[in-house]
C-alpha cells in the first residue's frame, strides 16, 4: 500500500461518505452504553460527525495513519474469516482510539468499538474487517464528540 496526500484525501471523502451508516450506529451504541450506565447522552448529528472528521483528518500527522488503518480494514479479508478475526479487532481497536484522541479518550474508545463491533456485521461479499471499520470509525467519533454528562463539567480531579 503507498499513501499519499491524494490518497489521504480519499480515503478522508470515504469516510465522510459513511455518515449515513455511521451515524445510526453511534446513536445505537451511545444509547446502550447510556442504559448501561443510568445516563442520558446527546445523539451524534451529521453534522458533528462531519466536523469530528474534518478534525481528525485536519491533523496530518494523524491523518496519514487513519488513512492507512481505513484503508487496511476496507481491503481486509482472510478466508473463512475467524483465522483473521485477531487482526480485525486489532486495526479497529487502533482506528478508533487514533480517531477518539488522547488518553482518557483513547481507551474508552478502544473499549467502546468492541460495543459497537457487536452491533454490527458485514453484508455477504464484504471484506472481513468492513463492519470493523464501520465500527471503529463509530466507537472513536462517539468518544470525541461531547454528549457524555461526564464531559459537560470540569474534573474534579485536576491539581491547581
Amino acid at each position: 500500500m503507498r499513501l499519499t496526500p491524494d490518497t489521504v484525501r480519499d480515503e478522508y471523502e470515504w469516510v465522510q461518505d459513511r455518515r449515513s451508516d455511521v451515524v445510526p450506529l453511534v446513536n445505537e451504541t451511545r444509547a446502550h452504553l447510556g442504559s448501561q450506565f443510568d445516563v442520558d447522552v446527546d445523539p451524534l448529528t451529521d453534522d458533528a460527525y462531519t466536523a469530528a472528521i474534518d478534525e481528525v483528518f485536519a491533523d496530518g500527522d494523524r491523518a496519514v495513519n487513519v488513512a492507512a488503518l481505513v484503508r487496511l480494514l476496507r481491503e481486509l479479508d482472510v478466508e473463512s474469516d475467524y483465522p483473521g478475526f485477531v487482526v480485525d479487532e486489532l486495526l479497529g481497536r487502533e482506528l478508533a482510539a487514533m480517531i477518539a484522541g488522547e488518553q482518557p479518550l483513547r481507551l474508552l474508545a478502544e473499549a467502546t468499538f468492541h460495543v459497537a463491533d457487536v452491533r454490527t456485521h458485514g453484508n455477504d461479499g464484504e471484506a472481513a474487517g468492513a463492519d470493523d471499520l464501520d465500527a471503529a470509525l463509530a466507537a472513536g467519533v462517539q468518544t470525541r464528540v461531547p454528549g457524555w454528562p461526564w464531559q459537560q463539567t470540569e474534573s474534579p480531579f485536576a491539581v491547581e
